[in-house]
């Protein structure tokens, strides 16, 4: 077989979520229907921000960048993971492998920032509203988007980059639905203490990180809720922030425990059953979290559609 990027694997087999026939077709109609509702729920929320006037401020800013965040990266890998559930040979290329790995990466370290930057908002807006317009700007917002991109560019081109050094010599099953990192690692003929010291490095960077950053930012914004006088002032603030809460804690905690981790620990079985949910249940879940418990939205979406009916 020719050698590409020093690898003698040109393609690679994906074994799926799981290898029992019966299960196949339910579970590729349950991930179709996850798929589509997901892809929906999210170009409408996007189209809804973009489309009300009275969304265009800092809050739904982020949002608007998290539902476009959530639609591509589960556009990543999910279209070759339903096609994987009705074919015989559930094969992709070293390139195709290598693509679908740096955007998911990509996709997944800019959500971890996206959350991060929301859970930002919600600090500056009830920790020091006074102080609000100045600290979130539009250019100050552009540049915390930029840098959050900026980041999972740079964290994505380090973790393929490594991956691209290895060489992956006869074995080419990939016991996963996609090619994600542990799973590539398992496969390779050479050395991948580098991958693995980087994989650490990076995700406790992009994931650590962010989680302190929104653990110490929620622990004041709780202590500003409790000095507000007004029962109805305390519970819009809860409100506001427990969908964040929710999601946050949805995320990084089945990221946490599929990548704070070295290979050789934990099954397979595991992290792929852990994956499905930030890779699959998360991006469908955020816009029905948002939307259910934020009257802006519910009230927008009102709005929307009696006009249509008018």
């Amino acid at each position: 077989m020719a050698t590409r990027n020093g690898s003698f694997v040109t393609e690679f087999i994906l074994m799926g979520l799981t290898e029992q026939p019966d299960l196949q077709f339910p579970l590729f109609s349950l991930f179709l229907v996850m798929y589509m509702v997901t892809v929906l729920e999210n170009l409408g929320l996007i189209a809804l921000i973009g489309l009300i006037s009275h969304l265009h401020n800092p809050m739904y800013f982020f949002l608007f960048n998290l539902s476009f965040i959530d639609l591509c990266y589960s556009s990543v890998f999910t279209p070759k993971m339903l096609m994987n559930f009705i074919s015989k040979k559930n094969i992709i290329s070293y390139k195709g492998c290598m693509t679908q790995l740096y955007f998911f990466l990509f996709f997944v370290i800019s959500e971890c920032y996206q959350l991060t930057l929301m859970a930002y908002d919600r600090y500056v807006a009830i920790c020091n509203p006074l102080l609000y317009n100045t600290a979130m700007s539009p250019k100050v917002c552009f540049n915390l988007i930029f840098g959050s991109y900026l980041m999972a560019f740079s964290g994505a081109m380090a973790q393929t980059g490594c991956m691209l050094r290895l060489n992956f010599c006869d074995a080419n099953t990939i016991n996963h639905y996609f090619c994600d990192i542990f799973p590539l690692l398992q496969l390779s003929c050479t050395s991948t203490h580098v991958n693995e010291l980087v994989n650490f490095i990076v995700a406790g960077i992009n994931i650590i990180l962010p989680s302190l950053t929104i653990f110490i930012s929620y622990g004041f914004i709780l202590s500003s809720i409790l000095h507000i006088n007004s029962t109805e002032g305390r519970s819009k603030a809860f409100r506001t922030c427990s969908s964040h809460i929710i999601t946050v804690s949805l995320f990084f905690g089945s990221g946490a425990f599929t990548y704070l981790k070295l290979s050789s620990v934990g099954s397979m079985s595991e992290g792929k059953i852990s994956s499905v949910f930030y890779t699959n249940v998360v991006p469908m879940m955020n816009p029905l979290i948002y939307s259910l418990r934020n009257r802006d939205i519910k009230l927008a979406l009102r709005k929307s559609l009696s006009r249509k009916r008018f």
